[in-house]
Parts: structure tokens; sequence; C-alpha cells
């Protein structure tokens, strides 16, 4: 018997239906070394060497794995492809105190029979350059977070952690935010007229002030009322004359298939998926899914930064477009991309469909619907990349206004072959434009003048935080999504209505202290740096304990030097307020904590009040929100706690405001409020008293009756009001119309 470990569970159920009764296959369940949870686990006097445990967690599962291994002809290790995998394989190696040398390890780049047959013909050693090529970052990674976090408890507020490359995105965001905090806006106006051939008014189109004097006009040529009133005034009689037609045709290549952050961006755009989500799902149409026979992984590994393609996938591409949409939309030879990104190494290809005849039509009732988005989304770009351009009609049209200076400029675009977009249609509009001949008068039909005012830069969503970390060189494939969950996770950035990335109170003090006081830690060249030594490591280039030094040495003085130098009230000075102490009538004053700014009460110690702000400094609230919350406060200012008889009072949360009760901690009653309630306007169809109100979960939002816990009446689809002819139920609104949301109805409309 052969045993193979993979570090997956789903993993090891996908490879054993390929596999004969000559091979058991079983799963690590991840790591199963670590370095310890509760101490450094490094030890700096010894050239840095790692003391790593196993988790408790890992125990039993590993001693089953080693009274396996005993038995087993040979052991082979499939983890994944990357440093993480070679470690977890290396780790095994270790942990079962395994032969490296009758050790096989195999790599694949996909979950299929084929390639995990090809790869048991040629099974190699411990890769060791990328196994301490992950030794380094895990080391690199402990010493900062390890070190520096404490420092940051002890001079900022217990509880925040630094990270090597979190504390470079969050300075990212948090100078994005800044950025927008500093805008001023600035006005412009702009001209647009309606025409039209003389002879056919129907066929209306639009032109745009161009040019004055045959200079193209700066955008802020007319930046106040007073000049756009003037410039309309010598348009409004004006006569246009078509003075110049331009016609081309132009090619549009399909963009190149997906790397790691790619996919990351797209699935963040075009299927509001978080960076988070879209590996997750990756990860299960890679690890497969059963699909009735010997079906395997749906796309290949989803940690790349690579854009080559397999002979193989690109041959199959050729035969199936061939075959299914003709001869013209495929290419004679294959359209090959060059990878951009430096150090590009972690992978062999790009995440592509294992087999591109797997349609994914075919497999949508065989998937969840996220999982069919995505799988859609990874095949057609594929696909895409190996068809041929889409050609693209384009139009200009200059327009005259005669005795003035000035010139209209319209221009449209029409698909005249779609080539890729066949498969991959792209977000972009078509504008055909009437038949006009030059020197022809044309008829206006409406001029219009429109105020305009510079915008801010737009807050990072996952895909542009993303995207400007690859820029960079920030991170890896492996790292994004994770670094992302991080940041959240620790309170260091929120997300808007509109699920972009803004930073907390505390984030800003963190980051302004790690600028000015370690700059190596957040700074883009230097993480950048770093980044290219490990890929050196991983390269066999040089060694990784002398890297640490380098790095340690110095760090470590610093942080010594800032821990003597820094006082805490220098980082967090505290604010004066108008705020009076209702339990000892001193005065409060604002401070901030992890979770943002707060009152507390300047009697400390022998007073500990604390009060949340009402707004708690959000950097999500917009001027109509702040507007709202006044409106709120005055309206509910005698509103009295019905447990305890102190007086409520509004609140900011996640969901919006709602009234608490100002004798906390000693008194926790919190209050919905109406303006916030969410409310449908339906009653409650089994109790009668209450209404249907939207409420949320961690599993996002739902509709229940707003007298629970007394009627516990639920839907969790928004409901119409109006009710069910088959059985009297509520109808609710689905994905493909409206259904009852009775169990075992079914009725549909």
């Amino acid at each position: 018997m052969n045993l193979i470990i993979v570090e997956s569970p789903t993993k090891a159920k996908t490879i054993t239906r390929f596999l004969g009764k000559k091979f058991k296959v079983e799963s690590s369940f991840g790591h199963v070394r670590d370095l310890p949870k509760s101490t450094m686990g490094v030890d700096m006097e010894n050239d840095f060497l790692p003391k790593y445990v196993i988790p408790a967690t890992a125990k039993k599962n590993l001693n089953k794995l080693k009274e396996l291994a005993k038995k087993a002809d040979q052991v082979i290790l499939a983890t994944d492809e990357d440093r993480e995998g070679e470690a977890i394989a290396w780790h095994l190696a270790e942990a079962l105190k395994l032969d490296k040398e009758g050790t096989g390890r195999i790599v694949f780049h996909e979950i299929t029979k084929s390639a995990i047959e090809e790869a048991l013909k040629t099974p190699r050693h411990l890769n060791m350059d990328l196994v301490n090529a992950q030794q380094a970052r895990r080391v690199l990674d402990r010493l900062v977070g390890y070190e520096l976090s404490p420092f940051l408890w002890k001079k900022v507020a217990r509880g925040l952690s630094a990270g090597r490359v979190q504390s470079v995105a969050v300075r990212l965001i948090v100078e994005r935010e800044r950025e927008i905090q500093a805008f001023k806006p600035e006005e412009y106006w702009s001209l647009e007229a309606d025409l039209s051939p003389k002879n056919d008014k129907e066929k209306i189109f639009k032109a745009h002030l161009h040019k004055l004097d045959g200079k193209t006009l700066d955008k802020f040529y007319i930046n106040n009322q007073e000049k756009a009133e003037e410039t309309f005034a010598e348009l409004k009689d004006a006569e246009y004359i078509v003075t110049q037609i331009e016609k081309k045709q132009s090619k549009k290549n399909p963009p190149s298939p997906f790397t790691t952050s790619t996919l990351q961006q797209a699935a963040n755009r075009m299927l509001g998926f978080s960076a988070k989500q879209t590996m997750m799902i990756a990860q299960q149409l890679y690890e497969g899914l059963d699909l009735g026979g010997d079906s395997g992984g749906l796309i290949t590994y989803m940690r790349t930064d690579s854009l080559n393609l397999s002979d193989k996938f690109l041959n199959e591409t050729k035969e199936y477009l061939t075959n299914n949409f003709g001869a013209k939309y495929a290419l004679e030879s294959a359209r090959r991309f060059k990878t951009k990104s430096k150090g590009a190494q972690e992978a062999h290809e790009a995440v592509r469909p294992t087999e591109v005849g797997r349609d994914p039509e075919f497999l949508k009732d065989k998937l969840n619907n996220n999982q069919y988005r995505l799988y859609k989304l990874i095949w057609q770009r594929a696909v895409a990349s190996q068809m041929s351009e889409a050609l693209i009609d384009s139009t200009t049209i200059d327009i005259d206004a005669s005795d003035t200076k000035y010139q209209f400029r319209s221009s449209g675009q029409i698909i005249a072959f779609d080539g890729y977009l066949k498969v991959y249609p792209e977000q972009s509009k078509e504008l055909e434009l009437p038949d006009v001949k030059q020197n022809e008068a044309l008829k206006l039909h409406k001029l219009e003048k429109e105020q305009h005012f510079t915008k801010p830069p737009a807050r990072y969503s996952d895909a542009g935080i993303v995207k400007v970390m690859e820029k960079h060189g920030i991170g890896r494939p492996s790292t994004y999504a994770p670094t992302l969950a991080t940041i959240i996770a620790r309170n260091y950035v929120n997300r808007d209505e509109a699920k972009k990335l803004y930073p907390t109170d505390i984030a800003f003090v963190v980051n302004d202290l790690l600028t000015e006081h370690f700059k190596d830690i957040v700074d883009f060249e230097f993480t950048a740096k770093m980044e290219e030594d490990l890929d050196k490591i991983a390269d066999g280039e040089i060694k990784w304990q002398p890297l640490i030094k380098d790095f340690y040495t110095p760090f470590h003085a610093q942080l010594e030097e800032k821990y003597k130098s820094l006082k805490k009230e220098d980082i967090m000075p505290e604010e004066k307020s108008n705020e009076i102490c209702d339990k000892c009538g001193a005065a409060m004053i604002i401070k901030t904590g992890r979770y943002g700014k707060f009152y507390a009460c300047s009697a400390f110690p022998d007073c500990k009040n604390i009060k949340g702000l009402t707004q708690n400094a959000s950097h999500e609230s917009s001027p109509e929100k702040t507007e709202q919350l006044k409106v709120l406060e005055d309206k509910y200012k005698n509103e009295v706690c019905d447990k305890c008889g102190s007086a409520m009072a509004i609140k900011n949360g996640r969901f919006g405001p709602f009234l608490a009760c100002t004798g906390y901690p000693k008194c926790k009653n919190i209050k919905s409020i109406k303006e916030n309630s969410g409310s449908t306007g339906i009653k409650c169809p089994v109790c009668g008293k209450g209404d249907i109100v939207q409420k949320r979960s961690k599993r996002g939002a739902f509709y229940a009756c707003d007298q629970y816990p007394d009627c516990k009446t639920a839907f969790f689809a928004k409901p119409t009001g109006e009710k069910c002819p088959d059985c009297g139920a509520l109808l609710i609104e689905a994905k493909d119309g409206v259904k009852c949301s009775a169990k075992g109805c079914g009725y549909t409309k």
C-alpha cells in the first residue's frame, strides 16, 4: 500500500476517485507543526532557529498518519505546489520521521486523473529552498508581530497588532482616506448639443463642446456660471455644420487569463466578492466537486502569478472554438502572454478550467450559485484569451458652430465583429451615429449647460487595494486575501455601505506612529525588497538566516530605544469636550481606544465612567447621515430607559442609529428606532400586531416581525405584501420572480 498525504480532506476525497486499491489517500488537515501561540518560538541566540510545536488539534490525526506510514510501502507527499505547500510537506516529513530519500514528493497544477497519474510517474525530493523561503517569511512575521504588538499595547492600546505586510496595507488605506479628507472640489461646466440631420430629425445624437480656435479645450475652461452663461449665449443661435468625418476600424485584444490578483479584482468588480470569498470559492473549485464518474478539480491552482497556459489546454481550446463557434473565432497559432509581475514563480500556469469542454451552463445545476458564477468567469476569461480580436468601427464627427470660434465633437462606435466578446462580454456601449456628410447643416434640438465638481479619489475596494499592493510588490498571490481579512478582523479597516475600505480611528494613530518611528516596517520599497529577497531564497540564491539577522538587529535596537523615548500621552493626546460626567460631575475627555473614540471621565481612577461618542468619529458617515443623527438626537432627547430609568441616547452602530441606555455598563438596554427599523409596511400575518421589518444577521439581511421574541415569524426574502392564492401565506421575492413563503406550497408567478 502506498500512502498519499495531502493537506485537505476534500482534496483527498477527489484524488481517491482516480486511484486504485494500491493507494490510500489521507489528509493532514493543514499544518501539523507551527510556531507556538503563546511564546515567540524563535531562538534569536541560535541563528533564529524556529521552535516548532504540534498543535493540540493536530495530534490525534498525526498519530493516525504515523500508524499508516509505518505500514506503507512508500509515503508520497502531495501538498500544494507553492512555498506553503512545500513547507507543509516538510513538516509532515519531520513530524512523521520519514526517510527523506525514500519519501516521494509530487506536485500538480490541477486535480485531474491525468495530472495525478503523470505526477506519480515523476516524484521528486523536498525542495528545501522553497521550505526555507516559507520559514523565513514565517519567522520574519513572527519577529515583527511578537515584538511590535506588545509595544503598541503599552504605548497605544491593548489588543493591537502590527505585521510586516498588514501594516503597509493599512498605510495605503489611511493615505487614501487622507487624500479624500484633504480634497477640495473644483467647479467646471460642460456644454452639450442635441443634433440631427435636417432631413431625418428622429436621428438625434449628442455632441460636446470640444475646441476653441482649433485648440482642444481644457476641462476647466468654463469654470463658473458666468462664463457658462456667456458661452451658452454665443452658441444657442449658431448654425451647426459638419466639418470633418473620420471613420476607422480598430482591433480590441482579449485580456490575459487570470492570475490570483486579477481574479480577485475581477470577482470583486463583476461579482461583488471580497478577496477572501473569491479564494474560498476558488479553493472549492480547485479541490474538486463530486459531479459523478471520475470528475476532479474544475480549475487549476488558484495561487499563481503566471500567465502561462499548457499546450494541452491551448490545443483543446482551439478545437472547442472551431467546433462550437466556427474557425473565424479561433486562432491559427496560440496567443501567449508574458508575466509582468516581478519574481513570478509561485506556479507554472494561469488560473483556467481543467477541461475547456466543461461549459459553465452544463454545470449550473451541479454547483451552488457562487461556485457557478466564479467558474463561469474563469472559464470565459481563459477561453476568450485564445479567441480572435474584436473589430470595432469608430466614427468621429467634428461640427463647427457658425459665427463662433467653437467646435463640437461626437464620437460613436459599433462592433463590426464580436470575436472574443462573444464569450467574455465587456462593459462598452455601442453608439451608432447617423450617416451625415461633410459641410452638411444640422438641426439643433437642444443646447444644455451643466455644472460639475471634481470628485475626490474613491476609497479602495478589495479589487483596488489588491491591484495597488501588487503594483508596489507588497505580498504575493497567497497573501493578498489573508492580509485584507486580518486588517478587517483587527479593526484597523471597515467597509462602508458601498463595500469600500476605510480606516478606523485607531488605524490613523497606529499608522502615524509606525510611519514616524518605524519607517522600514511601512515603507513600500523596503517591503517589496524583502519580498524579492524571499524569492531569492526560494531560488537558492541566498541563505535565509543572514536575511533575518540583517533585518532583526537594527529593528530590535530601534524598538528598545523607542520604548524609552516615546510616551503614551505624546502618541495618544486627549481631547477636551463639553460633556460632563453624569456620575461625578467632572469634565469628560475624548480618548481613542482599539474600537475608536470614546468619552472618559477626567477624574479617573476615582471615577471610571466611560461613554461612547454619538457618531464615534465614523469615517463612514456622510453629511446626510450626520444631519439625520442630529434630528434623531433632538427627537429622542427625553427618552427614558424602561429598565433602569436612566436617559437613553442615540448611538450609531454598524446597522445605523439605535437607542442605548446611558447607564451602561450596569444597564445594557438597547432599543431600535422606527426611523431605522427597515419597515416594509407589511403587517405580520401571524400575530397581526407587529410589522415585518428588515433585520440583519451574520448571514445577511432577513425579514421578521418586530414583536420578537413574542412573535418569531421570519422570512429569508423580502415579502411583497401579497398573499398566495393557493395557501394564503405571504409571497416573497425570488431571484426568478415571486414565490410562496410556505414550505411545500410551490406556488410561483
